[in-house]
């Protein structure tokens, strides 16, 4: 369903709560030239939403033609429930990163199932609050959509609309589907990394001062909000358990095989081995860039020294030449003001940028 991807959600739209995503929704919207307004319980976080630029503040004059609920999945049915009620002809949606049991309650308090559809913008911040909204947040980003059984085809449209004027990728599924999809790509990676970090607390710090990039990589999301995430899983419980029931099996075996190979039984080596095998495999299976299928690329390193401009320096070089680049990573070098910058590439260009970076005098490694 691809109708008013060119076509601007109808305002006006209330966005209720203001956090990261409903100012980030706000925000985009305002960019497409949509009338929003604005609604939060706090009434500090509404106000720095609108002087963002997001909207202006709700008032009972108010007839939205859309409603946005952005509130923690805990209180999103009620809040769902309550707009249905006082705004009678308004599509309601949702952003909540659980569908199936927010919408079931919902429904169950009273909200209209013909002018409902849930929504999920796949986009976020390790920060919160308005104060962190972009309102480029959620461009080329995918947006699930969660229509009901009867969501009439007008309101499934608005959800399009709203998805689309806001810069993301709409795609549909039914809610229990979107929440055992989220449970395996962002809620059961958000516990791995969490009781990751953990480890790191008692641990002895000298042992910690030596973390590498690795370690950085996999912990990073672990910084999230403890409290809204506790309310998510809260809401999702089932599905992130059965994908953690995997992951702990999965560990279990490593580590009895690795129990083995501190004994002396080296075939059980075997097991490792073919664990991160899978791993490897299931790491292909991740798309691509844009969407695409998975690409391999190669890494062009280049170190900088740790001073400004000398960053903006190395993309303008690239810039100069013809080569696309596809992803960067950065690695600060232990003890030393510089940094290790990975340039990733087609491998049929790794030649072409590494001469052209030398030639104005990087130091590219390798």
């Amino acid at each position: 369903m691809n109708e008013g991807r060119s076509i601007a959600v109808i305002g006006p739209v209330l966005v209720i709560g203001t956090g990261l995503i409903g100012t980030s929704i706000a925000l985009a919207l305002r960019r497409a030239g949509v009338v929003v307004s604005l609604e939060d319980l706090d009434p500090d976080q509404a106000a720095i939403a609108a002087r963002m630029g997001a909207g202006a503040l709700a008032t009972a004059d108010d007839d939205p033609a859309v409603v946005v609920v952005a509130v923690p999945p805990r209180h999103a049915a009620a809040v769902i429930a309550r707009a249905s009620r006082a705004f009678p002809h308004a599509t309601i949606t949702d952003v909540t990163s659980v569908k199936a049991k927010v919408l079931a309650d919902a429904c169950a308090l009273g909200a209209d199932p013909i002018r409902l559809i849930g929504g999920h913008p796949m986009a976020g911040r390790e920060v919160s609050g308005a104060a962190s909204a972009r309102a480029d947040l959620l461009d080329d980003r995918w947006w699930i959509l969660t229509p009901t059984d009867v969501t009439a085809p007008e309101h499934e449209r608005a959800g399009y609309r709203l998805a689309t004027t806001c810069g993301s990728y709409p795609v549909e599924m039914t809610a229990s589907e979107h929440d055992r999809a989220v449970a395996l790509v962002s809620h059961a990676p958000q516990v791995l990394s969490s009781v990751l970090a953990a480890q790191l607390v008692n641990a002895d710090p000298a042992h910690v001062s030596v973390a590498g990039q690795g370690l950085r990589d996999m912990t990073r999301i672990a910084g999230s909000d403890s409290a809204l995430w506790t309310d998510i899983l809260s809401v999702n419980a089932e599905p992130v358990a059965d994908v953690l029931d995997g992951v702990i099996a999965g560990l279990q075996r490593a580590s009895d095989a690795l129990r083995s190979v501190a004994g002396g039984e080296m075939s059980e080596l075997d097991v490792v081995t073919e664990e991160l095998q899978r791993g490897s495999d299931g790491r292909g299976r991740i798309p691509g860039q844009h969407g695409a299928e998975p690409s391999a690329y190669a890494a062009v390193a280049v170190m900088l020294v740790d001073r400004p401009g000398e960053l903006a320096r190395l993309f303008t070089a690239v810039g100069e030449t013809t080569v696309n680049l596809e992803d960067i990573r950065i690695e600060h070098v232990l003890g030393r003001q510089s940094g290790l910058v990975e340039l990733s590439v087609h491998p049929d260009s790794v030649d072409v940028l590494a001469a052209a970076l030398r030639s104005r005098n990087f130091d590219v490694r390798g």
